[in-house]
């Protein structure tokens, strides 16, 4: 007996229902698209706009991009963390490079514990969409991630990772950076499971050469083809490009506790938060510092000294930086001092002082705010308005009304 037409046709309605109904999470995320973040680290608004990206370019006139505000103080941890949780710093709790933590002891900020909001990773995988992580820098690899499939820098790289890509170059190097950017064009080729792809470079480029230095211009034209090659590896990717922080030339370095000596004002401890283990990079001293008070009597004594010092521009209270700056309170020093445009902070050996090389470029300051986000091949994406900071760059791909 044939089957009346009538069913037939509710049969076909109720198949593609039911297919409709079996299509994953990872296959509808950003309309199926899969997606390539790029934390170009020290990439600000001085670098883009002079950097002869020809691809980058041709491409973002076709698209977005939008100059917003990093997050303070303009340093890695900080920003990367903020960007890869779509978090401030007061909800993730990654207030620098560096800390004093709970016990009083200074901490170097590179351990997973100490994120405290999700990362975009976690929420992707609650939907089973599987991402992976690429580093030049080892620390992030330890700090970000939580939810991640695949974890790779090439400072740590195995031999499985240098058999398909090379033997890394050091990682105060432009190359190393290149290795990181092959690395994911290889995943985009031979994991199209993976469908967000973290990638952060390091600065090292930018703390050794300012925008219009030959070397530089040489350094972001190579990574200009390597994200052409990305786009090209995988045609059906959105591409999410932000910085941490611009770097400027800075000409003198203070050393506030042993300054604050000379007109006999005690503190704790005098903290740069731009401190890690990549000494090459800035020797550790930035435009910003944490002042850790011996008693809370203190603090009009050390604000009224530290206000005489020349260079520095700015001084608030945790309560003051808190709100301002959105930091957590409890990971940062009961004075943060803010450097003018030309002076950092971090500790000396023995003078209070120090004139630094004309060579010498650094971040950490309100100076180095300015940074590109630049968003290509998206599919439903939020209005211009809602980017205002380096964080807003990816979180929205996570809510469901965008994909």
């Amino acid at each position: 007996m044939k089957t009346p037409a009538r069913y037939l046709s509710l049969l076909f309605l109720l198949s593609t229902a039911l297919i409709g109904k079996a299509q994953t999470a990872s296959e509808k995320f950003n309309g199926g698209k899969r997606v390539v973040i790029i934390m170009m680290d020290g990439f600000g608004m001085s670098y883009f706009n002079s950097a002869p990206m020809p691809w980058l370019k041709g491409m973002v006139a076709k698209n977005f991009v939008k100059q917003v505000d990093a997050l303070m103080p303009t340093v890695t941890n900080a920003n990367n963390t903020s960007i890869c949780t779509g978090t401030f710093p007061e909800v993730n709790g990654i207030s620098g490079n560096f800390f004093l933590n709970d016990k009083g002891q200074e901490e170097y900020m590179e351990d997973k514990r100490l994120v405290l909001a999700p990362t975009i990773f976690e929420k992707l995988k609650a939907d089973g969409i599987k991402s992976a992580l690429i580093s030049s820098k080892k620390k992030s690899t330890t700090l970000l991630c939580r939810g991640t499939d695949i974890v790779v820098s090439p400072e740590t790289a195995d031999t499985s990772w240098i058999n398909k890509i090379g033997t890394p170059a050091s990682i105060y190097s432009r190359e190393i950076n290149y290795w990181s950017m092959k690395a994911g064009i290889y995943l985009l080729k031979n994991r199209p499971d993976i469908r967000c792809l973290y990638i952060h470079t390091t600065d090292y480029p930018m703390h050794t050469w300012a925008p219009t230095d030959s070397n530089s211009i040489q350094h972001l034209q190579n990574i200009d083809a390597l994200l052409k090659q990305i786009n090209e590896t995988a045609p059906d990717a959105t591409i999410l490009i932000t910085a941490d922080h611009d770097v400027n030339h800075k000409s003198r370095c203070i050393d506030l506790q042993k300054m604050l000596l000379q007109q006999n004002v005690k503190i704790k401890l005098a903290l740069s938060p731009e401190k890690d283990k990549y000494v090459k990079h800035h020797r550790g001293f930035g435009g910003a510092a944490y002042v850790y008070l011996n008693t809370p009597a203190d603090q009009s004594t050390v604000i009224t000294a530290l206000q005489k010092i020349k260079g520095v521009e700015n001084v608030l209270t945790r309560k003051q930086a808190a709100s301002k700056y959105h930091l957590p309170p409890n990971r940062i020093g009961d004075l943060v001092v803010l450097g003018d445009s030309t002076t950092v902070f971090g500790d000396l050996e023995t003078q209070a002082e120090e004139d630094l090389p004309e060579t010498y470029r650094s971040h950490g300051s309100v100076y180095e705010l300015k940074v590109p986000v630049i968003i290509l091949n998206a599919g439903k994406m939020p209005e211009v308005s809602y980017f205002k900071n380096n964080k807003d760059l990816a979180i929205w791909l996570v809510d469901k009304k965008y994909w």
